[in-house]
């Protein structure tokens, strides 16, 4: 096991200039793009396109030239061949990649602007580098465990101050599979439509962890996803002041697929009003 602070402040700086540069080489190549070539992963709701293997390669092709010791862990390509190599569990300080080349696919296909290119670090587990942009509307999104959370021009990232929960605008998603999966999200989703001020769904995890980091929303909460939706995000919010636990409060760990990040103000009673829809009152 690695422990987070004993990679050094001088290397996580490197580590993203790193992670920027493969996401602006993925950006650069998805800023104009088109999906010519659609594919189902599982459903119709579950896609991917020739892009999102085309800016998979150009992220792997970068942090690989530029950090050859460290596994990447994709959304397309899986661990791969280093990751494999190193026992799955990490290369060079327990350090690992963990990319989505296009987190929000379905937006994309649909030629929907909201989604991302997210590029995450973690040790074991922890994230400790995040990056995520939205190349076609000019977002940039970034932190460094320890380092503070910025956007585009260097401006520092901040959560906001909403304390009331009937005034908090939260974000969530839904699993491909929704119409025939009973845990859905949908039950969620009414409750809090009608406990806090609004809800919104955008369709990219990477996005909405982003969006509560810098203040636009106040919380986010969401199941049955992958690290690679997580990672990157995780780190912004926490490093812009907010809160990131699992969806009981507890350890958040991006590989259990789950997330409540939140302003702080109102986290617990995120967390609490959660528990009331797994545990209806008799």
């Amino acid at each position: 096991m690695t422990a987070p602070e004993s990679v050094p402040a001088e290397r996580l700086a490197d580590l993203l200039q790193t992670a920027r540069a493969a996401a602006r080489a993925a950006a650069d190549l998805l800023a104009g793009a088109r999906p010519a070539d659609v594919r189902s992963k599982s459903s119709s709701r579950d896609l991917v396109t020739e892009w999102d293997l085309r800016a998979e390669e150009t992220i792997r092709r970068v942090l690989e030239e530029r950090e050859r010791g460290i596994p990447i862990l994709g959304e397309e390509g899986g661990l791969g061949a280093g990751g494999a190599a190193a026992g799955g569990a990490g290369g060079a300080a327990g350090l690992r990649w963990v990319v989505d080349p296009i987190d929000g696919t379905v937006n994309f296909a649909h030629g929907l602007p909201i989604w991302s290119v997210s590029i995450g670090l973690e040790a074991d587990g922890v994230p400790l580098v995040g990056v995520v942009v939205a190349p076609v509307l000019g977002w940039w999104f970034e932190a460094v465990r320890g380092g503070g959370a910025r956007d585009g021009s260097g401006a520092p990232l901040r959560v906001s101050q909403t304390a009331r929960f009937d005034e908090a605008m939260l974000a969530t998603g839904f699993p491909y599979d929704v119409p025939t999966r009973a845990d859905n999200n949908l039950a969620e989703w009414d409750h809090f439509m009608r406990r806090a001020g609004t809800c919104r769904r955008l369709g990219c995890a990477s996005l909405d962890l982003c969006l509560v980091g810098c203040g636009w929303f106040d919380g986010y909460w969401e199941r049955m996803l992958r690290a690679w939706d997580l990672v990157a995000g995780a780190v912004i919010v926490r490093e812009a002041g907010g809160t990131v636990t699992d969806t009981r409060g507890g350890t958040f760990d991006p590989h259990r697929g789950e997330v409540v990040a939140t302003n702080g103000a109102i986290h617990e009673e995120l967390i609490a009003e959660l528990g009331r829809v797994r545990r209806p009152a008799s």
